[in-house]
């Protein structure tokens, strides 16, 4: 081989070298972003879920359903147990 050949296989050689190179750190990097992504979305699903928890709670107490709900678990239900008690008693 003459000389021209020898520098462009040695150009090529280098420029081949760096390519790898270049590529490897950034596989490296994106396999790093990838798993940050991973968390990223683990956590905001649990926000998420606390999030649709949080909004039944308010519908809960905010709307005549929920309010009503909350009457009779608290105030009608114990009174008809109550009835059921001393009727059973009665018999």
């Amino acid at each position: 081989m003459n000389v021209a050949e020898w520098i462009l296989v040695v150009i090529l050689s280098i420029t081949l070298f760096i390519f790898l190179v270049v590529g490897i750190v950034l596989m490296v990097k994106l396999l790093g972003v990838a798993d940050e992504a991973k968390r990223v979305v683990i956590k905001s699903q649990d926000i998420a879920e606390n999030a649709n928890g949080v909004v039944s709670n308010v519908r809960g107490m905010t709307s005549i359903g929920g309010v009503v709900q909350t009457f009779v678990d608290k105030y009608v239900e114990p009174k008809l147990k109550e009835n059921k008690k001393t009727t059973k008693k009665e018999d």
